[in-house]
C-alpha cells in the first residue's frame, strides 16, 4: 500500500508542480553540439550553461523530472537534429527528440514536452546530439524541470 501511495504522489507531482528553468538567467545559454560527422552521435557531455553551472546541480539533493526542452536557436536551418538526454554513469536515456531547421519542415517544432521517467538525486545529467549534416551543428536550448 505504501508503494502505491508513493506512486500516486509522483503522478500528482508530475501534473501539479512549479516548473524550474535551466539556464536560470537570461544572459546565459545552454548549447548542444553535434559531431562533425553526419548521422553520428557526439560523445556524451555533461549539460552545462555558458556560466559553467551544471544542470545536475538542480538535482543534487532531490530526484527530478525534465518536462520539456525549448529549442531557442539553431546553427543550420537546412538539417535534421536528434538529441538524447541521460543521467548517471550508465547514461540511462530519459529523453530522445528530433527536430528540424525551418527549411526542412513546414512548421518546425520548437518546444517538446516529455513524460520522462524520474531520475535519482545526485546524478550527473548528459546529452549527445547528431545531425544530418557533416558539420558540428549547434542548438541553444532551455530545460523545464521539477524536483520531488
Amino acid at each position: 500500500m505504501i508503494d502505491e501511495i508513493g506512486k500516486l504522489h509522483h503522478v500528482h507531482d508530475s501534473l501539479c508542480h512549479v516548473s524550474n528553468v535551466f539556464p536560470v538567467d537570461t544572459n546565459l545559454t545552454c548549447t548542444l553540439t553535434a559531431l562533425n560527422t553526419a548521422n553520428t552521435f557526439s560523445n556524451w557531455a555533461e549539460i552545462a550553461d555558458s556560466g559553467a553551472t551544471k544542470l545536475s546541480t538542480a538535482f543534487a539533493t532531490a530526484e527530478g523530472h525534465i518536462s520539456s526542452v525549448l529549442i531557442e536557436t539553431i546553427s543550420e536551418a537546412n538539417t535534421i537534429y536528434l538529441f538524447e538526454v541521460s543521467w548517471g554513469a550508465a547514461k540511462t536515456v530519459i529523453i530522445r527528440s528530433r527536430f528540424a531547421g525551418v527549411t526542412k519542415f513546414q512548421a518546425p517544432t520548437t518546444l517538446t514536452a516529455f513524460r520522462a521517467p524520474p531520475f535519482p538525486a545526485g546524478q550527473l545529467m548528459y546529452y549527445r546530439m547528431k545531425t544530418a549534416s557533416a558539420v558540428a551543428d549547434t542548438c541553444t536550448v532551455h530545460f523545464r524541470y521539477h524536483t520531488h
